[in-house]
Parts: C-alpha cells; structure tokens; sequence
C-alpha cells in the first residue's frame, strides 16, 4: 500500500517537487478524499506537509531556544529530500561565487538577472594585472581591489524610439553580440522583436510612456500591489501626454487581484474592437511573491488592449516557461545586473514586437543608451559606437554604498529609499570579451560546477560567434546549465521554510503575539521567491521597516523596504483598515478620505526579502535567526546602545 501510495503522487507531481513526508501524513491513506487533478494534487500536498512537518505543533518564544544551522537543515532535508538535487547550485556557488563566504553576506535584496560570477571578474582583474606586472595572481581568500577601468561604459543618447526602431541605429559589433546573447537566453525571437538597450528599468517604462498613442488610446491600466518607481514615472509622463491611468486592486489580507473590478476594467461592451490602451502586467510581484494568473493578458488581447509584460521580476530561467509564443505581448522590459552579492549596477532592456513599431509616436526620448567598450582594453583600431557620443561612467571607487542603493530602477539590489528620484543615472559595467583576433579554445560556455576553474587562457567560451566578439556571460551559462525545473524547486523549498518558520515565532505573553506578519501569499506551491513581511513588538506596534533593514545590515543581512498600495479592505476589515494604513511618509492620517489622490498615498511599508537562486539554506536560516532576536523586548534598545558605543570617537587626552 505504501509503495501504491508513493506511485500515484509521483504521477500526479512529474517533477518530484512535492514532500515526501506527504506519503506517510494521514492525508496520503484518506481513500475518502475526492479525487483530485494531479497538478492540483501536488499543490494541496506541497502546502498541506509544508505546514505540518516543518515544526509541527510548535511556538518558539525565544531566540535561544531556536534548533541550531545543522539540526534544523537536517530536518529541512527530511520534508524536503529533493533539495539534495541542487547541490550542484551550492559548489557552484563555493567556486564561482566565494566572496559571499568571505563576507559572510546573506544578500537578500537582488531582483533580476545577473550576467557574470564573481570569479570570471576576479580572475580576469588578475590576468591583467599579470599582463601588467608578472605578479603573482591574487588568491581566492583575498578578493581583491579592481581597476577603475570598465570593460565598457554606457553612453547616452537623446534619440527618437521609433526611428530607432524603424531604420535602426549604429549598432556596433559589440552590443550586436551583447544583443544577440540576451534575446537567446531569453527565448526572445529577432525575427519578431526589436530590442534597445535602457540605462535603467525606469527608463524602459519612461520610453514607452514617451511613445506610446495616448492621443487615441487613452487609458493605462497597471497591476502593481507595491508603489514602483518605474510605473510611477510612467504613469506621471503618460497622464501629462493625455492618458488616463487606472490601477488593479488587490484584496486584503492576502492581496489577491479583485478580479471583478480588473475584468471591468478591461473588458469592453462595445461590440466594435478598438485598440483601448497600454495594459502592464507583471508575471508576478517583485515584493510580495504573488504571481498571476496569464489568462489576464488573453483577456486584455481580446478586448482590444496593448499588452507590456514586466518580466524584471522573474526568475534567470521563469521566461522558458512563460510561453511568449503563445502570447505575444506587445512590449517586454527585464533588467541585469552584474554580479550577485558584488555589484548591482545594471541596464535595462526593452523589446518592442515589430508589428506595432508603425503606432508609436514620434517623440524625443531620453533613456536610450550604447555599450561603448573600451579600446585599449579590446586593441581596437576603430570604434564606430564612440565616436559622437560622450561616454559617461562612474569608477567602482566613486560609487558608494548609498548610490548602489537608490538606483532602484536598475535590477539588482530593490529599493531601500522611498521617493528617490534620481535625474541622472550612470552605470559602469564590464564584461569578459576576446578580440577576434585571439584564438579561443573551441567548446561551450556553459560552466559546470564539478569542473575545477581554468585559468583565463583555458576557459571554455561560448561556441557560437557574435560578429568579431566571443562574449562569454558567465552566470547566464551556469542558468542554462542548471534549467528550470532544478532552480525553480530550490527556490520553491527555501522560500516556503522561510515562511512557516517566520509563522512559529511568538511573543511570550498570554496572548501568544506573533512576531511576525506576512503580506501576500503565506505557504504556497507556487508563490513567488519574495516576500512582505514586519515585526512586531509585544505589544503589537509595528517595528519600522528601516530600522529593522538597518539591524539587519549590522548582522550581514542585506534586505530592503518597500510600500504595498491600491488595497482593499473589504467590511469586515474596517478596524483594522484604520490600524494598519498609513501614508508612505509614516503617518496613520486620513484614512477615510474618498479622494483618488489620497487614496493612492495610504498603503502600508513592508520589509522585503528576495532569494535568488545562489541563495542558500544557512541565509535563510540567518534571517530567520536574526527576527527571532525581536521576541527580547529589550533587543532594539540594546543595538542602539551598541551601535552608540562602537561609533564613539576615542579623544586622546
């Protein structure tokens, strides 16, 4: 019966993704239980044994009665004994990624999709200090200061997106082969879209607001529960060029799109298709972890809107399973960054299906930039990008920890300023590049873990030829080696223990307080890798979320902070609507008014987490151990004297 048992919920989840305590929970011998389908199965058990196997029937209301790193990743692989499969994520991680280990850095704050491993940057730094000196190359244990030098800059450019679109620009060999790896690792078809490179995520949405025909298609509709700086400098551009800007809705507490408000919004009684306006949708909430459903876009298409995806949430590998022949949006926005845990500087990119270049409007953008290489570093004789355009570029050096921060529009790091504005934005970026007149050693450049690292002379280089260049973009190797399913479940995993630990902290009173309060979806099959969450005190008030980012940055744990709006309460809720709305300056006002403006200015600042697939079980585990520090009354006072203490200059007498 048992072996039946564990037949039938193989079947019914193919990819092995669900616990396999399930099998031995009562639930798995309940022959009553009607049937269900198998992916619907694997969901219901995945949550069912999340909840009931990871401490089960138990509250912990002190730090130090918290099980220990091993004792608890011991049991994490008993619930979930597939984790073991991605190992190979973690040596990969130990070679390629081995600063997060020197620094000891829980990095909980990238969003996006990161092109190279600390390794492949350190390594080349070292050839060329090698090429320059003959010394000794650096030692991993060392990581070592770099070059201001960039491997290339961006430069800016005021131009206009449709002319560029229809006539092209002049692309130079380069960002031709930079170009053609991205959309390949996207699944993104040249033959149906055309792609330009952004100095930013908020200078793609800007581009689109800029260009788009307001002028006849007058609305714009956005699903966002978080505030984002993008969207709202798009919304800000396109109601200034005559749109009128709508918003989805999403139900407190679990912050699930109003369906009916949406679908009215969308759908059209007029019998008569005409084109409506822009539709932006993300997969899935870059704050919260909620994903959505596709069905949105097929009815947003069917009712005669544009359709822009924001795909600068998703997963290195989400866009394998998003079907974007099926549905063909008509504009597409994702962001990279350079190195996870190093350096979060990126760029942005915009694609554009080539069908609806002719419906743009002619306009002047600001936002478009070029990759420039550098040319003594590639020994090039000409450089046709560099020419008229004035290079602008910011050394490693000059760029300090609070501008890293700010520049929330790149992917990377998330936002952990609220109302940032930021007039100029500037990126140094490098890349590994070999001039083609350098014989690369022929193979793919996929990097496998097991495999010891080569030197610079012997890596292995991607084997299809961009032009003149070989480019090999590290990290989007190791992605493609890895695949979908491998990193989805780890994720998956992870990010549900996460939750159902967080949910076990309370407060030793009576009352049983929860430490802990998560917005969105709690333990769920298929949430997203983010997460909303605050703590609370024993008395239940609300510990503001940029002290607590700024303890956990004292504790090597990066997180950030965010705002969750357009909410809404339905009547039962109307207490506590009152206690948990407040302005994004922090102040519980005006939560009655009726006006639209004032409305959109409540919400509620949240704590952000977001794994990325390097994220590992020990930075989780770090995170849950550092919340769990709040349940001592005493804790936040204690840190203010330290931090005082630590911070006193000594005066020589």
């Amino acid at each position: 019966m048992q072996s039946l048992v564990q037949n039938e919920a193989s079947q019914a989840c193919p990819q092995g993704c669900c616990p396999t305590s399930f099998f031995n929970s009562p639930l798995s011998h309940n022959t009553t239980t009607k049937p269900r389908n198998s992916s619907a199965e694997c969901r219901y058990s995945f949550a069912a044994t999340t909840a009931s196997s990871i401490f089960p029937n138990t509250k912990f209301t002190n730090h130090e009665s918290l099980p220990s790193l091993q004792e608890s990743f011991s049991e994490f692989t008993k619930v979930y004994p597939q984790y073991s499969e991605s190992e190979q994520v973690d040596r990969l991680r130990a070679k390629e990624y081995y600063h997060l280990s020197f620094s000891n850095q829980s990095c909980l704050d990238y969003i996006g999709i990161g092109l190279f491993s600390y390794y492949q940057r350190q390594h080349h730094d070292t050839s060329k200090t090698q090429l320059a000196s003959s010394s000794t190359p650096q030692t991993p244990q060392s990581p070592p200061q770099y070059s201001d030098i960039p491997f290339f800059s961006i430069s800016y450019k005021t131009g206009n997106l449709k002319t560029l679109l229809l006539h092209g620009g002049q692309e130079s060999e380069f960002e031709s082969a930079v170009r053609r790896r991205i959309m390949k690792f996207l699944n993104i078809s040249e033959n149906d879209y055309f792609m330009v490179f952004t100095a930013n995520r908020t200078s793609a949405f800007k581009l689109v607001a800029d260009s788009y025909p307001f002028q006849s298609s007058k609305k714009l509709l956005t699903v966002y529960d978080y505030e984002s700086e993008a969207v709202e400098a798009m919304v800000s551009c396109s109601e200034k060029r005559g749109a009128r800007a709508m918003s989805a809705e999403f139900s407190w507490p679990r912050l699930r799109i109003q369906s009916t408000k949406l679908r009215k919004m969308l759908v059209s009684k007029r019998k008569k298709k005409k084109k409506r306006g822009l539709f932006v949708f993300p997969l899935h909430s870059r704050v919260t972890g909620a994903r959505y459903p596709y069905l949105w876009m097929s009815t947003a298409q069917e009712n005669g809107w544009h359709v822009l995806i924001d795909a600068c949430a998703l997963g290195p590998k989400d866009m394998d399973s998003f079907g974007l022949s099926l549905f063909h949006p008509d504009f597409l926005i994702c962001s990279f960054y350079k190195v996870f845990g190093e350096n979060p500087s990126g760029f942005g990119c915009l694609f554009v299906k080539k069908s609806v270049i002719s419906i743009l409007e002619s306009s002047s953008c600001a936002g478009i930039v070029n990759l420039v290489p550098d040319r003594q570093l590639l020994q090039l004789s000409e450089d046709s990008s560099g020419n008229d355009v004035k290079i602008e570029q910011k050394s490693p050096s000059i760029l300090q920890e609070q501008d890293l921060s700010s520049l929330s529009s790149f992917s990377g790091r998330m936002q952990t300023t609220q109302s940032v504005k930021v007039e100029v934005e500037q990126s140094e970026f490098q890349m590994i590049v070999v001039p083609a007149e350098v014989k690369a050693p022929e193979g793919s450049g996929t990097v496998e873990a097991q495999r010891p690292v080569e030197s610079l002379q012997n890596k292995k280089i991607q084997d299809r030829e961009n032009g003149s260049f070989h480019i090999e973009c590290r990290c989007l190797d190791q992605v493609d080696s890895l695949g979908l399913t491998l990193i989805t479940n780890r994720g998956r995993y992870l990010i549900n223990w996460l939750v159902n630990s967080m949910l076990k902290l309370k407060h030793p009173n009576a009352e049983g307080v929860p430490l802990v309060k998560i917005y969105g979806p709690k333990i769920k099959f298929d949430r997203g890798p983010a997460l909303a969450f605050n703590v609370y005190d024993w008395k239940g008030e609300k510990v503001e979320p940029v002290l607590v980012q700024k303890l956990a940055d004292r504790s090597n744990i990066s997180l950030s902070y965010g705002f969750l709006h357009h909410i809404w309460f339905a009547d039962k809720y109307a207490e506590e609507k009152k206690r948990v709305l407040q302005t994004k300056e922090g102040r519980g006002q005006g939560v009655t008014t009726n006006k639209k403006k004032d409305r959109d200015n409540l919400g509620v600042t949240v704590v952000t987490a977001a794994l990325s697939f390097l994220v590992n079980f020990e930075d989780i585990y770090k995170l849950w151990a550092f919340l769990a520090r709040f349940l001592d009354a005493d804790f936040v006072e204690k840190e203010r004297w330290r931090y005082t203490a630590l911070n006193q200059k000594t005066i020589e007498v």
